[in-house]
């Protein structure tokens, strides 16, 4: 047995064996940070580094660190080829106080690898939004840009939304994230339960060209588990917390009785996105 290899890889493979490995442009797991340490980042990595492709430091919080602390924390992730960014909202405060050439700066200084561009919380022009994500881009940033607006009160109409996805492809984004917070309750494509809202959603996929451009914020595994069983096991999916990471990746592969009865009984969805 390799003990470089998954503990079992010998004896079983996954069911799901269309799952794609790093490096990937798909099926990608973008993971949220609310203010790990380094130590437990550390830990993170050694357990799931494989099956990371974003680290979001979200609520702001690459504020609130000590330089070197945040720098040995950047460096740790990016070691292991995963993008690591600070959240839309941080960036939204700059744009509030005309600070975003230093945001950049001061982001790429500390070794952040993305960028999330998003006006959840504020009003920004279209000319701005596109103005920032070109700027990030010419600084090298990998580029992510996220449509839908935290409150509940201020939905985005669903044709507004399909059409802010594609504007932003169109300005060069690598990746588009739709909006779901922490909770996947009552936003975005989530009814206040947290199940889908099947017209909406089904609305905007038949909107968007090129789905492997989306990423899905859905950190309920009700929500994680329509979406593989929806797109298959390689779609994107956002807002994962650190300790569910195997669990997604569980489902992924079918390892978890819920997708590994119904993606094995339809081999057409088994290997969407593959490549």
């Amino acid at each position: 047995m390799d003990k470089n290899n998954g503990a079992w890889s010998d004896i079983i493979r996954m069911p799901l064996s269309s799952r794609i490995k790093k490096p990937r442009s798909n099926g990608l797991t973008m993971v949220m940070d609310k203010g790990l340490g380094l130590q437990e980042t550390l830990e993170m990595l050694s357990v799931a580094s494989e099956f990371i492709d974003y680290v979001k430091l979200a609520f702001g919080t690459p504020a609130l660190y000590k330089i070197d602390l945040l720098k040995r924390k950047i460096a740790a992730v990016r070691s292991h080829g995963i993008h690591i960014y600070p959240g839309g909202t941080f960036l939204e405060v700059a744009v509030i106080q005309n600070k975003v050439d230093d945001f950049l700066s001061r982001a790429k200084e500390l070794g952040f690898s993305a960028i999330e561009v998003s006006d959840g919380t504020i009003t920004m022009s279209p000319y701005l939004r596109r103005n920032i994500i070109g700027k990030a881009g010419s600084l090298g940033f990998h580029v992510l840009s996220e449509v839908g607006k935290k409150d509940p009160e201020n939905n985005v109409k669903t044709k507004d939304m399909i059409n802010q996805v594609n504007a932003d492809l169109e300005a060069g984004v690598n990746k588009v994230i739709v909006e779901a917070r922490e909770s996947g309750k009552n936003i975005g494509v989530f009814d206040n339960k947290g199940a889908i809202l099947k017209d909406r959603f089904d609305e905007i996929v038949a909107g968007i060209d090129d789905q492997s451009k989306i990423i899905w914020e859905a950190p309920l595994k009700s929500q994680q588990q329509e979406l593989i069983l929806q797109f298959g096991p390689n779609v994107n999916v956002g807002n994962i917390s650190p300790s569910e990471i195997l669990a997604l990746e569980a489902l992924r592969v079918g390892l978890r009785s819920d997708t590994l009865k119904a993606l094995s009984a339809d081999p057409d969805k088994s290997g969407m996105y593959d490549c």
